[in-house]
């Protein structure tokens, strides 16, 4: 008969139970068949409960090629989610686990512990503990050993949560160095053409962000029908999940005839990826727009001047 090593070994740690895993067992009666099919991925167990966690093992009968483990077991505990919920990815839970492969000679159990003596910490980048050498093949199905009989072997787990805790959220208000105000002017040209889709201006920079007029001249939303509606959109590439920017922005239609005034509003707005666009529906009336002494519509063209001032960036933790 085989002599088992109980030393340290490859970071594991070997002992001898009496006591079976009391969390979960896996019993594989067709090793062989397993051991061709789950070559490359390994075979994943169901799942099962421990300290309020789901969890399941993952079982590399060649070793975890991924890993490039070769000749060895390879076996992982792997959290799929909290009972109730998925795992968020702030949290941490640091737990004793143990992993076991039943002696059926002997009727006991060889025990595999972490050699660290520190607790195992779980969080959202990293969801799996265990050994990439957990037992090597050779002593595995040496038939003395009593780990492979007839083709059947049997694993198990224990896992204690020790603590958990979820990192603390926040964010950053981050001011812009030299905030300064961009105008910029466009002309909107066959208005009476542009239907329902309204126009977008070409994008220009404010800030280090991109930046769109939007004009419906047949109005949109509440203001379809009866007024010119006119926003600003921030444009380019999405914002990130979380971050938001402050900024003050006036929009007006200029008069070409006058020169002297011209129909604005201003806004204060947190610009981000739910929010990417602000202004008016109800900008001005049709009626005002198209009177001719008013200079804002001429030969089927306007003017539109935004200035936009983007003072802050606030940015998840």
């Amino acid at each position: 008969m085989g002599k088992l090593n109980l030393k340290k070994k490859d970071g594991v740690v070997r002992s001898i139970s009496d006591s079976p895993p009391t969390h979960y067992s896996l019993e594989i009666q067709l090793f062989s068949l397993l051991s061709a099919k789950y070559s490359e991925n390994g075979y994943e167990s169901k799942v099962f409960k421990a300290g309020g966690y789901k969890w399941k093992l993952v079982f590399h009968p060649n070793g975890n090629k991924k890993r490039n483990v070769k000749d060895h077991i390879s076996l992982y505990l792997v959290t799929v989610g909290v009972a109730d919920d998925s795992l968020d990815s702030n949290w941490e839970v640091y737990v004793d686990f143990r992993l076991f492969l039943l002696d059926q000679n002997k009727l006991n159990y060889l025990v595999f512990d972490d050699a660290s003596t520190k607790k195992t910490c779980i969080h959202g980048a990293m969801r799996s503990v265990g050994f990439d050498k957990l037992i090597p093949l050779k002593e595995f199905t040496d038939v003395s050993n009593g780990f492979l009989v007839d083709d059947t072997c049997v694993f198990g787990a224990e896992v204690f949560v020790c603590k958990e805790r979820r990192k603390g959220k926040g964010e950053c208000l981050e001011r812009m160095k030299k905030p300064s105000v961009c105008k910029h002017v466009c002309k909107v040209e066959n208005l009476s053409k542009l239907g329902a889709g309204g126009y977008r201006s070409e994008p220009f920079t404010a800030g280090g962000y991109n930046w769109k007029v939007v004009l419906y001249p047949d109005g949109n939303g509440d203001g379809t029908g009866s007024h010119l509606s006119l926003f600003l959109e921030c444009a380019g590439h999405p914002l990130p999940t979380g971050c938001e920017l402050l900024v003050d922005f006036k929009l007006g239609v200029l008069d070409q005839i006058h020169h002297q005034h011209h129909h604005t509003y201003s806004a204060q707005h947190w610009f981000s990826g739910d929010s990417k666009d602000w202004g008016w529906t109800q900008f001005i009336t049709q009626y005002f727009f198209r009177q001719n002494g008013n200079g804002f519509l001429k030969n089927d063209a306007c003017f539109v001047e935004a200035e936009v001032t983007v003072h802050g960036l606030s940015k998840s933790l």
